[in-house]
């Protein structure tokens, strides 16, 4: 059995690598200060076809599955952008994957290929205040009415829902207490995002200030019929095609910011000379960069590992709920003993190792915590009671 990448996966990773080094240190720090999208990259990305790597082909996307999207996102999380890179564009990776499965050719058509071009962004309006991780128990409600649907409710953590044309949008459209499964009675949307009915309120937060957050308030929006993914009640079946590259991606993503913060941190190691010497020649600051190198290298497998299975048709959720734990905690040992390789300057902003460090934490936190993954491995794959 072969390890490696084909040379067409090659070519992805340093084609990709090539476009972002046009996007230096300075524009991402100056995207983090000033809270402002990364607008330049986003297009430079849509202008070389890379926003439709999963997308049909019909549509003008490359039709290729999650390893290569892996590979491309590892690229741009490892060029210099960080989560603010990757995260300008992940959500056109596996955000619409319910639509390209599920969605009619009309919608298809009339939704992906915007997406594709970088005509449209879009946000992904799921999680909840008062759901978070339960997302059974979510409240924001869609009515039946003649002509569509009539929702009202909150969601929390959107992200890009300062700039999206568009969101994907999970509903209860018949009350869970209602339901034989807490699973059924929810509908997915994709729908114009009309701000005359829905306020999007910026969220201050720690690291990734480039690509915004929000809490989104929704009150009686419109939804036509058209704009319904699928059938009513089957909604949050539809996500779960979604959930799966979400985990690979997201883990994926933390291993290319530990690794480019890992290879700051060496080059540091070799230039910056203290008692006559390299700081990289005493083995207090080269062992514990050469076990992050450990931690990433197996993360970084992990993933590929799941997104092979997904790509195969293969029953992949331990593997790619393992891959986003391993991955997040990776990255973020990275980002921190690169900080701490650079003693007093990790603390400055000059050398970015903490922009990175700040977002190396976000992926341990979400999409779905650890505690989350460890229940689910230790439930379906070790076969003990389930425990929440």
């Amino acid at each position: 059995m072969i390890i490696d990448l084909s040379d067409d996966q090659k070519e992805i990773h340093e084609s990709v690598t090539r476009i972002c080094r046009d996007f230096d240190d300075h524009y991402w720090t100056t995207a983090d200060e000033e809270a402002r999208f990364p607008e330049e990259f986003y297009r430079a990305m849509a202008d070389n076809g890379w926003l439709g790597i999963t997308m049909p082909e019909e549509l003008g996307g490359a039709n290729l599955g999650v390893t290569e999207a892996a590979i491309m996102m590892h690229a741009v999380a490892s060029s210099g952008g960080g989560q603010a890179a990757a995260s300008s564009l992940h959500i056109n990776l596996f955000g619409p994957h319910a639509i390209v499965v599920h969605g009619t050719p009309e919608q298809k058509k009339r939704w992906l290929t915007p997406l594709i071009e970088g005509r449209e962004k879009a946000c992904f309006g799921v999680t909840e205040p008062d759901a978070g991780l339960d997302t059974t128990s979510i409240k924001t409600f869609a009515r039946r009415v003649n002509d569509g649907y009539v929702v009202n409710g909150r969601k929390m953590w959107t992200s890009t829902g300062q700039e999206a044309h568009k969101i994907l949008l999970l509903t209860r459209t018949v009350p869970k207490e209602e339901c034989k499964k807490p699973t059924d009675g929810m509908t997915l949307f994709y729908t114009d995002l009309d701000r005359t009915k829905v306020e999007v309120k910026r969220i201050k937060k720690l690291g990734r200030a480039a690509v915004d957050s929000n809490a989104v308030f929704i009150e009686d929006l419109h939804i036509p019929d058209e704009d319904r993914v699928g059938e009513e009640g089957r909604g949050f079946h539809y996500l779960l095609d979604s959930l799966n590259p979400e985990r690979v991606l997201v883990g994926i993503e933390a291993v290319g910011i530990g690794r480019d913060a890992l290879n700051r941190a060496a080059k540091y190691a070799v230039d910056r000379t203290v008692f006559g010497r390299p700081i990289g020649m005493n083995q207090g600051i080269q062992h514990p960069l050469a076990e992050a190198w450990t931690a990433l290298e197996a993360a970084y497998w992990m993933c590929m590992r799941a997104a092979y299975l997904y790509d195969a048709g293969k029953p992949c959720g331990a593997e790619a709920n393992a891959a986003k734990f391993l991955s997040a905690r990776a990255g973020f040992d990275a980002t921190t003993k690169a900080v701490l390789a650079h003693g007093g300057m990790g603390y400055a902003k000059e050398y970015q190792v903490e922009r990175l460090f700040r977002e190396s934490l976000l992926p341990r936190i979400a999409p779905v915590t650890e505690q989350m993954i460890l229940s689910f491995i230790g439930e379906k794959v070790l076969g003990m009671p389930k425990s929440y």
